[in-house]
């Protein structure tokens, strides 16, 4: 079994109070069902809430649109602590990140869009197969969207996880092996028929219109290509004509993020268009008490990050960068 613990994909709006919350209704959630039905011993309390609030395909159908609060419902519940903990820790590695490039609204309106998805995908089959009264409950559907989504978005993070076999092992393993990876196995359990009772096709369908909203929102944030509207097709060899890189100033869109520590500062700084860590350079100055970061290459980048009045010196032990965001780590 191979778990994520963490990825290296900075944030650069602050903390991710949405998911934070988020996974805590799950757990309050949790929580409630656990007092309902004696943590989940007493079977026909645990079957009747499940067909409450859970998505049961017959009556999904038979009853839309007012049976449709059900799937958001049944987003918010789970069969057992495994269930929970497993997708909790999902969406705390994966959730955050997404959270900060969509932004708080578009972020939860994706999150219960995916779940929709993995709903109806799972509703219509189980409807089909005679399983149309078996209750799905999870937020594995909307989380397997969280997954498609941060995919694309981040195709360069790595993810450090647990693989435990006889030892409980760590490993960074790349976003483009990690998550395909899982996807892969989702997709296996379903054409072998899996009778464990998780939905599968769930995870498939929400997975895919995670990867679709991915690919929709890197084609917005992308350039625009200049000069194409009204322009036809031309096969002329343009011109080749040497000129010197022109180096540009820019004007920061936004102010670092100061992170304090126990023993440290991490200073968090949108940069873009730089190749890597090695064009960019990161001081403290103590009559600003701030640390100066200024970029050499193409881009021109000039930025302070003040720190409190209580920093005494502290001092740059490492700069990373990814993605256009560089992570400055000082300390004390």
């Amino acid at each position: 079994m191979v778990v994520p613990i963490h990825d290296d994909t900075p944030r650069i709006h602050g903390r991710p109070y949405l998911n934070y919350g988020l996974i805590a209704i799950n757990a309050i959630v949790f929580i409630w069902q656990a007092a309902v039905t004696g943590f989940f011993t007493n079977e026909q309390a645990t079957r009747d809430l499940f067909l409450t609030y859970g998505t049961v395909p017959d009556l999904l159908f038979s009853n839309f649109p007012a049976s449709s609060l059900n799937i958001v419902t049944s987003m918010f519940m789970h069969g057992g602590p495994a269930h929970i903990i497993g997708n909790m820790v999902f969406l705390f590695v994966f959730g955050d990140n997404l959270e900060d490039k969509f932004g708080r609204v578009k972020y939860i309106l994706l999150y219960l869009g995916w779940g929709a998805a993995a709903a109806l995908t799972h509703s219509f089959f189980a409807a089909s197969t005679g399983d149309g009264m078996v209750p799905a409950v999870g937020a594995s559907g909307a989380i397997s969207g969280v997954l498609g989504a941060y995919l694309v978005m981040f195709p360069r993070a790595r993810i450090t996880t647990l693989v435990m076999a006889f030892f409980i092992t760590p490993l960074r393993l790349p976003a483009l092996a990690f998550i395909p990876f899982w996807f892969v196995l989702q997709v296996i359990f379903v054409l072998i028929g899996d009778t464990s009772g998780v939905a599968y096709l769930a995870h498939v369908g929400g997975f895919v219109a995670g990867v679709a909203v991915g690919l929709v929102g890197r084609a917005i944030v992308l350039p625009q290509l200049a000069n194409l509207a009204g322009k036809g097709p031309t096969f002329k060899k343009p011109a080749v004509k040497k000129v010197r890189p022109k180096i540009e100033d820019v004007v920061p869109d936004s102010v670092p993020e100061v992170i304090e520590g126990p023993d440290y500062y991490e200073v968090i700084a949108e940069i873009r268009g730089v190749s890597d860590a090695s064009e960019i350079e990161a001081r403290y100055d103590p009559e600003k008490r701030a640390v100066v970061i200024i970029t050499h290459g193409l881009k021109k980048y000039e930025m302070q990050a003040k720190l409190p009045d209580s920093a005494a010196n502290p001092v740059v032990e490492y700069i990373q960068y990814l993605n256009g965001i560089a992570r400055i780590r000082l300390t004390r």
